[in-house]
């Protein structure tokens, strides 16, 4: 099934968005075996996204093909010592605090960090993330860190079968994206779209998706 599945999602993905940007799809690996993560590899699947700083430790050294590693879950201060210099992105960042401790970590260990502002474009208060209208003044400031690079915004549109909000709130995010990209050339990522709504965020200019779902099934949990 998931040979099958990665196979048919990558014959109808997109190469770029309407802004002309190639679009990277990452595989969601939250709570997958290892050998269901080799399997998508194998059938063609090139970045794949941790949610648990221990579930990264754990499989890290059985994961093949050497794909992109991605850590798109919440970040918590007392797990980075398994993700420092081994984490090629950071979708989550959420907090000025946690930018920091990633910079400090990064220097000690001689590596720079990529990163991504996480923005609450719901303003949910199940979601973490920069307010909207708070986010370049974060940007700001984290751009200033030493051994981080910003490298873009991700977020997460709420759940809603109200399509015009959310292409309203995808495009807010992509005018943000732009907006902050004229402040910082290193900024190439929106990282927006899940299984359910990653056609209308690329629609909307997001050029990173999130997939898990689409890859290997609905999720199971122990």
């Amino acid at each position: 099934m998931i040979e099958e599945n990665v196979k048919n999602l990558l014959g109808d993905f997109p190469d770029c968005n309407k802004f002309g940007e190639k679009v990277i799809l990452v595989a969601a690996v939250k709570t997958q075996t290892v050998e269901a993560i080799n399997r998508a590899i194998s059938a063609g699947i090139t970045a794949i996204g941790d949610n648990h700083a221990q579930e990264f430790r754990d499989k890290y050294d059985f994961i093949e093909g050497n794909p992109e590693r991605h850590f798109i879950g919440h970040l918590q201060t007392n797990k980075l010592k398994y993700l420092i210099g081994k984490v090629d992105l950071y979708h989550s960042v959420d907090r000025v605090d946690i930018a920091k401790e990633i910079s400090k970590r990064s220097q000690k260990a001689g590596v720079t960090s990529n990163i991504l502002l996480q923005v609450n474009i719901g303003n949910e208060e199940s979601k973490s993330g920069f307010d909207f209208n708070g986010v370049a003044d974060a940007h700001s400031e984290i751009v200033k860190l030493p051994n981080i690079k910003v490298l873009g915004l991700m977020a997460m549109l709420p759940e809603s079968d109200d399509k015009e909000l959310l292409k309203e709130l995808a495009t807010k995010m992509r005018q943000k994206y732009d907006y902050l990209r004229a402040f910082n050339p290193d900024m190439k990522y929106l990282s927006m779209g899940m299984s359910g709504d990653w056609r209308l965020c690329v629609d909307c200019g997001s050029n990173m998706v999130r997939l898990g779902t689409a890859i290997f099934g609905k999720r199971k949990y122990n």
